[in-house]
Formats: structure tokens, C-alpha cells, sequence
């Protein structure tokens, strides 16, 4: 595969050279960032495009619940917010409802902000070690 946008090059090699922590702090960056665009186009009155956000954010989750160990109870615990996260999604894309976007962007939110407080931890106690 040729890519020759020198951006979309630099966001494959970035996502090719990402340790799985980091994809995972990007899936939560993305799965915020679609979840205002949806926000944003169904504000706008933009019903396609809202659409086209949500299911990418709906993509996002599903993801990351697909691939949740599921022998760690924290991750049943994450499978539960997932799920609950995507019939949200799922019910505010069938009736563009920006409010319910909003509720599931404050998790959303406070999830990659929690990832990426403990990455930083994790460095920290991997430079002190």
C-alpha cells in the first residue's frame, strides 16, 4: 500500500510504531474526537455526516471491547461501560440526540484522560525503577 498524503504517512508510520498502550490512548483520542463531531453535525443539522461520526465512534468501542482480557476485572468492568457507551451511541445516532452525545462524551473524556494519567504513571515508576 502507497501512500503519498506525507500526513496520512506520518499517522501510519505513527500508528505502526505505537507500543499498545499508546494505540489504545489513540482509539480513546478518536472515539472522542468522532463523538464531537457528531455533536457538532447534528447541531448543524448535518444528519449524514453526524451519522458517519457516531458509527465511527461505535467502531471505536466495539474495538476496544473486542479486545479486553476478559480474565482481568477491571475489563469486565470496561466491557460494561463499553457496552453501555455503544447503546448509547447506538440510541442518540437513531434520533441525532446531542444530549445523549454529550453524556457519553463525559466518558469518554474521563476515560482517555484516566489512560493517559496512568501511562504517564507507568513512566514514571519505569524511570524510577
Amino acid at each position: 500500500m502507497a501512500i503519498h498524503n506525507p500526513y496520512q504517512k506520518y499517522q501510519h508510520n505513527s500508528v505502526m510504531s505505537a507500543s499498545p498502550e499508546e494505540l489504545t490512548q489513540m482509539l480513546y483520542s478518536g472515539g472522542v474526537r468522532f463523538i464531537r463531531q457528531g455533536i457538532e453535525c447534528i447541531e448543524n443539522k448535518e444528519v449524514e455526516n453526524a451519522h458517519k461520526a457516531i458509527v465511527k465512534a461505535q467502531e471505536i468501542y466495539t474495538h476496544l471491547a473486542d479486545t479486553l482480557n476478559n480474565e482481568i476485572e477491571l475489563a469486565k468492568q470496561l466491557s460494561s461501560l463499553y457496552d453501555f457507551m455503544l447503546r448509547q451511541l447506538m440510541q442518540a445516532n437513531s434520533q441525532k440526540d446531542a444530549a445523549l452525545l454529550m453524556e457519553v462524551l463525559a466518558l469518554a473524556e474521563e476515560l482517555r484522560d484516566t489512560w493517559q494519567e496512568a501511562m504517564q504513571h507507568a513512566r514514571r515508576q519505569a524511570q524510577a525503577g
